[in-house]
């Protein structure tokens, strides 16, 4: 489809689907579009990879990546390992371990530099995972009342792997770092043990990698009566731009499909939450026609994703994409703040930046297309907006506020922040006017 094709003019039609072809760490060298870039940068992706997980299939490296300005297209930016994703120091350390071919050394070095990376942010293994009888329950995190995410084992992986992940400890291959759920019946236990929760979020990784069999094992139950009380199911996914053949062409989309319609049939309501880094992602035609399947069923599409150095900071690059989505039918859900985890150091933003960037894109689209909320810290004590920058009494301060916190009071109540140019997450700041703290650490 070229630029000029109305949106709306898109329909669903045969298409001639590629088999699924995946690569990894392992794979660098098989990837022919690599070898037109300089060896020097290949092998600093091989180090980069050894550390945190890559993964990337066919479809994005032949239909998203512009290979003729590669260095400088944010789709290589986001599945494609960069130097300077690990610090110097691990990099110099890695590279050198990797030098020695000793695998205990190799497995030493990136152990240690992986548990710097700080792999489990915002209190995700201390504080989200609940317990019953005094076990954890390891396939879930119930961190706020109503919404209970799940992480099916069968789903512990994506199509391709974003560089930015705030999840990549559960790509590495140590089960140590992993939250994923050992039997189905788990989730429905936990449920009916909390009444209170009203929406369940299917995670992982990504729950689409799973065949539609497997998916409906975890999701039918909870059309029973006896789970009345969960009315939102959510599926978080990004395989809308890394596979859109999933809900189109792939054997067992028509199934899938189906069970979309069981679920809003069964009066839940069902939020499929697309994730967006960029408008590239939504140019093909495939994509638009797995849009366009996807809303035919009832489901609504939100979309969320992070503002990331490299890869999106330009307000005019947020406002093309959310503009785009309004006209597919997406409502634009969130604008987060790159996460205190993995290569932060390399995507991350200031927040009053980001602030800047997300006021910048509001002012360019609108109404209907100002539904994103942000830009948001997922932080411990729970998802804190960034409202915007203003001087109370001569002292110029961020003005912030709790859009989900770890203790329900918390929700919507605003507070101010000491003006910090280079902050670039809540544990950065300090609470204005001269308080010793904010009102959630008390």
């Amino acid at each position: 489809m070229n630029s000029h094709t109305p949106i709306n003019a898109v329909q669903i039609a045969e298409v001639d689907a590629p088999a699924f072809k995946v690569y990894t760490a392992r794979h660098l060298q098989q990837i022919q579009q690599l070898q037109r870039l300089p060896s020097q940068l290949k092998h600093e992706m091989e180090v980069v990879a050894s550390v945190l997980p890559f993964r990337v299939n066919n479809y994005v490296i032949e239909q998203l990546i512009n290979w003729d300005d590669a260095i400088n297209d944010p789709m290589f930016q986001l599945t494609f390992p960069q130097r300077g994703m690990l610090k110097p120091e691990h990099f110099e350390a890695v590279e050198a371990a990797l030098a020695t071919e000793d695998k205990a050394e190799i497995k030493r070095v990136v152990n240690e530099v992986r548990q710097e990376l700080n792999p489990h942010p915002a209190g995700q293994m201390e504080h989200n995972i609940p317990r019953v009888n005094g076990e954890p329950v390891n396939g879930i995190q119930h961190k706020y009342n109503e919404t209970v995410l799940f992480f099916p084992s069968s789903g512990q992986v994506c199509h391709s792997y974003c560089t930015f992940c705030f999840r990549w400890a559960q790509f590495v291959g140590d089960q140590s770092l992993k939250i994923a759920a050992k039997e189905s019946g788990q989730l429905c236990d936990y449920l009916r043990e909390h009444p209170e929760v009203t929406d369940v979020l299917i995670t992982g990784g990504d729950p689409m990698v799973m065949k539609t069999k497997n998916l409906r094992a975890y999701l039918e139950p909870l059309l029973e009566p006896e789970f009345d009380h969960i009315r939102t199911i959510r599926i978080g996914s990004k395989a809308l731009t890394f596979w859109p053949y999933r809900f189109v062409t792939d054997e067992d989309s028509d199934d899938l499909m189906a069970l979309f319609r069981e679920i809003i049939a069964a009066g839940k309501h069902l939020a499929f939450m697309a994730h967006y880094n960029h408008w590239r992602e939504m140019e093909t035609d495939i994509h638009r026609q797995a849009v366009a399947r996807i809303r035919e069923t009832g489901a609504h599409i939100r979309s969320q994703g992070p503002l990331l150095n490299h890869i999106n900071t330009e307000a005019d690059d947020w406002a093309k994409m959310w503009q785009t989505q309004v006209e597919l039918g997406i409502q634009p859900y969130y604008m987060f703040v790159e996460r205190d985890t993995g290569a932060q150091h390399y995507f991350e933003v200031p927040l009053a930046q980001a602030w800047n960037t997300y006021r910048d894109a509001m002012k360019q689209v609108s109404g209907i297309a100002r539904t994103a909320r942000g830009p948001s810290m997922s932080a411990t004590p729970g998802k804190v907006e960034i409202q915007g920058v203003t001087e109370i009494n001569g002292e110029k301060v961020f003005v912030l506020r709790f859009i989900q916190g770890r203790n329900p009071d918390w929700v919507q109540r605003p507070f101010f922040a000491a003006y910090d140019e280079k902050a670039t997450w809540l544990n950065h700041l300090k609470p204005a006017f001269g308080a010793e703290k904010f009102f959630f650490e008390e």
